[in-house]
């Protein structure tokens, strides 16, 4: 079929989004927050096959077009997919270390009763960033605090917004995160660059939320002390806790600040943690080594140090709260978020090969012809499209893949597209009822997404701050030109 009109070209490019979004509705309906184990990738792959046969039976497009496009864009990941599997070492080696029990211990202790509110929401936040991950510290501390703030009179849904607000913007501006990391990559924006980029909207909008809590923490008072003294027994009890171990963090900082390549300042960062926990956690190191290598002396501690670098690993501190904190990821925990990446850049390879993608965003355009209606268009398709594919990482990937061309064409920074994606379908994922990471906290938390989402103050002024950022056009300029 030749000389198909742009009207319908735009009909067209809609079936294989369509379909995506129907079968991620029948996967998030049937699996829940464990579609992203394998049912989303399927989903991506079946959108992906329906776009190459409408391109090749109606554009009579050849498959080594598609071929090309598809190496292209999951080559662009390459050094995604090496930061996530730091990042997951990262995760085993500060966990088992101590570094963060530590931060952990020293945080609980610094709580009182009349800023609850604001000290849950730093907490969270300083756990999120080490960590790099919402879900593991709403899962630990989120959990503590739940039942510290129910003690206390809090409702649970304030809680719970507190705990959200606080591990968002740490999963945001964390270079652990693996949405940072991904929002950053497919963007090509340098990962410290992009973070950097970010503050001018993510620090207002923690500084608004913080001020919020605090006003609304005053109304209360008295912490239940003996539940954080019992928390922080239990962690004393299993690791050495010692202010020698914030050396590892302080490092990573220092690299950090000073710019270092991503991968260098990750790969020093676990093997710092690596060898503070040889120092620090010898009996941790070699419980975890038992396993593999039982009474084998130097042999036994070899394999701990191995496996909790690329290992999921959980320790028994009879306290099944605690033991949630103490779980560490390790490589192969970070291989279902590598596998739909590569599933993902599968899909927008098609899209962008069989042209759909140009497509959309013609239907888009002319929201797109100012700054702030360039910036505002594209936060709203990032939370929009948590609510139709019920999933960040989709949405996020999504959103930059419609307004690339847009953002390239007006000449402005590709750090522009990629705050604006995490300022939108990063942050809003928790407020969706039925998306993975509403469904994950509400379950986590006991609390319903429709409860505490009104209260997750970070979450609902950090995609505004964007828009008002862009419309004022503070530090918004123009891309140096190629030559």
């Amino acid at each position: 079929m030749k000389n198909i009109s742009p009207s319908r070209r735009i009909l067209i490019a809609l079936v294989p989004l369509l379909v995506l979004m129907a079968i991620l509705a029948l996967d998030i309906a049937i699996f829940g927050a464990d579609s992203i184990l394998g049912a989303s990738q399927v989903a991506l792959l079946v959108a992906a096959g329906v776009c190459i046969w409408l391109s090749m039976w109606l554009y009579k497009l050849p498959w080594k077009d598609f071929e090309k496009d598809i190496v292209s864009n999951v080559s662009e990941v390459t050094p995604a997919i090496l930061i996530l599997f730091l990042i997951g070492a990262i995760s085993g080696t500060w966990t088992m270390s101590g570094v963060v029990p530590t931060f952990i211990c020293y945080g609980i202790r610094i709580i009182s009763p009349k800023v609850f509110l604001l000290t849950a929401c730093v907490l969270c936040a300083v756990v999120s960033i080490i960590t790099g991950s919402s879900w593991t510290t709403i899962a630990t501390v989120g959990v503590a605090l739940i039942g510290i703030g129910h003690a206390e009179g809090f409702s649970d849904a304030l809680t719970a917004g507190a705990i959200i607000s606080g591990a968002y913007f740490g999963d945001k501006i964390s270079p652990l995160s693996d949405t940072t990391v991904m929002a950053s990559s497919i963007n090509n924006v340098g990962l410290f660059d992009h973070i950097h980029y970010m503050y001018l909207t993510t620090v207002p909008s923690i500084v608004i939320t913080l001020i919020i809590f605090t006003i609304l923490g005053f109304t209360h008072g008295g912490v239940p002390e003996v539940q954080m003294d019992a928390y922080s027994d239990i962690l004393s009890s299993q690791f050495h806790i010692t202010p020698w171990l914030l050396v590892v963090p302080a490092v990573t900082l220092w690299l950090i600040l000073k710019k270092k390549p991503a991968i260098m300042t990750l790969a020093v960062s676990a093997l710092a943690a690596t060898v503070a926990a040889l120092i620090f956690q010898p009996d941790v190191v070699r419980s975890i080594g038992e396993t593999l290598a039982p009474e084998q002396g130097w042999k036994t501690c070899f394999a701990g140090t191995v496996r909790m670098i690329y290992d999921t690993v959980t320790l028994d501190t009879g306290n099944s709260e605690i033991n949630q904190l103490v779980t560490s990821r390790g490589m192969t925990g970070m291989l279902n978020t590598v596998f739909l990446i590569i599933c993902a850049m599968f899909f927008g390879g098609c899209m962008r090969s069989s042209g759909m993608l140009a497509d959309l965003s013609r239907l888009l355009a002319p929201l797109t012809r100012t700054r702030a209606g360039l910036v505002g268009s594209t936060v709203l398709t990032g939370t929009a499209l948590n609510g139709i594919v019920s999933d960040q990482y989709l949405s996020i990937i999504l959103t930059s893949n419609l307004y690339r061309d847009s953002f390239e064409k007006q000449g402005y920074e590709m750090r522009l597209l990629s705050r604006s994606v995490e300022d939108s379908a990063t942050v809003t994922s928790p407020l969706v009822p039925w998306s993975s990471c509403g469904m994950t906290q509400a379950t986590i938390l006991s609390v319903s997404t429709i409860a505490y989402a009104p209260f997750c103050f970070f979450n609902i002024i950090s995609p505004l701050m964007s828009f008002i950022v862009a419309l004022i056009g503070w530090k918004i300029r123009k891309a140096a030109k190629k030559c």
